[in-house]
């Protein structure tokens, strides 16, 4: 690769010896530049952000937010090899379009396959991040927090706390204890993800914590208000009140 940019390499895993080992094996190829070494989720997120990364190594469980959450959270514009321990997350890893899956403990001939399937994939265009939300929660699970990104700071909503969600484009505005978090993700997908137990879309633009809702009351002729605990109004469509008044109806 004489002449030819480095690849940017992030190793991340929140053991030492799990960075050591990628390290020295990424150390035998002179064309990777190993930008950062990252120890949890939290440093994960601030150093890709930072640093746009061609390729990272990334483990799935570490303490804070695990490998899934810190894709949500960065995009895939890189190229992703999840290295872990654990092999119950590898179809999920390629539903995140990861490029490999390297199972611990892994040798050199292994760490070359999956560079050498990482070096076709840099430079594709990345999957939606709205794919990519879906694919991170597992089949027949609900979401019980929301991780959100502020530049290179990372905010964790547990969805206990969280109040309503307003659909702002490609956006979600996520209001929880006073204040508003935006993310790049449509209100539709996080419907999905979400216990309709709990969470009820009663707008186009609106989904709401019914534990947060106090009272409905009329707005003009055909329209309704749902009323919350700090006294937030939001719009009622016609179909969301019949789906709100049915659900509060049989508590």
């Amino acid at each position: 690769m004489n002449g030819e940019p480095k690849l940017r390499v992030v190793i991340v895993d929140d053991e030492e010896l799990a960075r050591q080992v990628l390290r020295e094996l990424a150390g035998a190829h002179p064309e990777l530049e190993i930008v950062a070494e990252c120890a949890n989720g939290f440093e994960a997120v601030k150093a890709i952000t930072e640093l746009k990364p061609d390729l990272v190594f990334l483990d799935v469980q570490m303490p804070k937010l695990d490998g899934f959450e810190v894709l949500e959270l960065t995009g895939t514009n890189m190229a992703i090899v999840f290295a872990t321990a654990h092999d119950g997350h590898a179809l999920k890893a390629f539903e995140v379009h990861a490029v490999d899956y390297l199972l611990k403990p892994f040798g050199a001939e292994r760490f070359e396959r999956a560079l050498q399937r990482a070096r076709k994939r840099i430079g594709s265009p990345p999957p939606p991040l709205t794919q990519l939300a879906l694919a991170v929660r597992p089949p027949g699970q609900y979401l019980d927090r929301v991780v959100v990104r502020d530049g290179t700071r990372v905010h964790i909503i547990p969805t206990s706390k969280l109040e309503y969600v307003e659909a702002q484009d490609d956006y979600i505005a996520i209001a929880s204890e006073g204040r508003r978090y935006l993310k790049q993700q449509t209100i539709s997908s996080l419907e999905e993800s979400l216990d309709p137990k709990c969470f009820l879309r009663v707008h186009r633009s609106y989904i709401v914590n019914l534990e947060q809702v106090t009272n409905i009351e009329p707005y003009g002729k055909d329209s309704k208000v749902a009323i919350l605990k700090n006294g937030t109004r939001l719009p009622v469509s016609r179909a969301g009140y019949d789906r709100l008044r049915n659900v509060l109806e049989s508590r």
